[in-house]
């Protein structure tokens, strides 16, 4: 079966996770990208709205996908998935290069978790841990470069928010690595941008994989990225510096893949869809990606066999 007739089986069926009984581990795997996980968390809203949440037994998320897939188990994505575009969430200044003059991060993920998240869309932490269908924020080790599956470490509200900023910790521009369970972690996009192959080393059957990036696009990066970010990985991160490196060698691993297996299907950002830069301010881009990313993924579902 494929992962679009699992789907609809399930629903159909009234399938309730922690309750399966057709045998299957179905997993959703969200790739991030800062601001570029607009095209995934419209993914996710016509998840949502189609009804198919309850059919995951996992959600997997790197960097800002980790966002999405948190937003998906709160029960409210349908409310707060669009507060990706939203100007009050934008003036709440989580981006900020000025802080670089008063030696802060350019991107601050504690403005993130502990003011946009408390205050401005509230996220039910506590809904994400009652929730059956697990968590998986994938970040990578600061110290040997290895991705790192954060879901043991998700324990309480505290922890929950801690793994979505380890799992979003840009290198450099979000600051120091972050601690989490005797271990620092950095943004797993460096290891494991698009997490699916840690869902199927768990034992998913099936797996729904949600791109950022259109077909054939990899990761931007230049000779003078890498000189910016060499006394940092040399100070904070010097395994997440090997996997930076390579890490368009990852990148085209998780596309190569999709022709090995049967039970995994990737929803993309169409051919001409627009970049959108991971820190772009550009609202009327982000509203855009989110669009786009709903119809993508419907589309590919309905056209997938009955």
């Amino acid at each position: 079966m494929t992962v679009a007739d699992v789907l609809r089986a399930r629903r159909e069926a009234g399938s309730r996770p922690g309750a399966r009984s057709d045998g299957h581990r179905v997993a959703l795997a969200i790739e991030g990208g800062g601001n570029r996980a607009a095209y995934s968390a419209g993914m996710c809203l016509a998840i949502d709205e189609l009804g198919l949440t309850d059919c995951f037994d996992a959600v997997y998320g790197t960097s800002g996908g980790a966002l999405n897939a948190a937003w998906l188990l709160t029960g409210e994505a349908q409310r707060w998935l669009p507060s990706w575009a939203s100007p009050e969430v934008a003036a709440a200044g989580v981006t900020d290069p000025r802080r670089l003059l008063r030696g802060g991060p350019v991107v601050d993920l504690e403005v993130l978790v502990g003011h946009v998240y408390e205050r401005l869309t509230p996220m039910d932490f506590e809904a994400i841990l009652a929730n059956p269908i697990t968590l998986h924020p994938i970040a990578t080790d600061a110290r040997t470069g290895e991705s790192a599956d954060l879901a043991p470490h998700l324990t309480d509200r505290v922890s929950v928010q801690t793994a979505l900023r380890a799992s979003a910790c840009m290198p450099l521009l979000a600051g120091r690595p972050v601690p989490l369970g005797g271990r620092t972690f950095v943004d797993g996009g460096l290891s494991e941008a698009v997490p699916w192959p840690t869902a199927v080393a768990q034992g998913a059957t099936h797996v729904l994989v949600l791109r950022t990036r259109r077909e054939g696009q990899l990761p931007a990066g230049s000779r003078l990225e890498r000189l910016a970010l060499a006394p940092y990985f040399l100070r904070h991160a010097r395994g997440a510096g090997r996997s930076h490196r390579v890490r368009h060698e990852h990148y085209r691993s998780t596309d190569a893949a999709r022709h090995e297996s049967a039970h995994l299907t990737q929803v993309r950002p169409p051919p001409g869809a627009h970049d959108v830069s991971r820190l772009t301010k550009d609202l009327a881009s982000i509203e855009s990606a989110i669009a786009i990313g709903h119809a993508a993924l419907i589309d590919a579902l309905s056209s997938s066999p009955a």
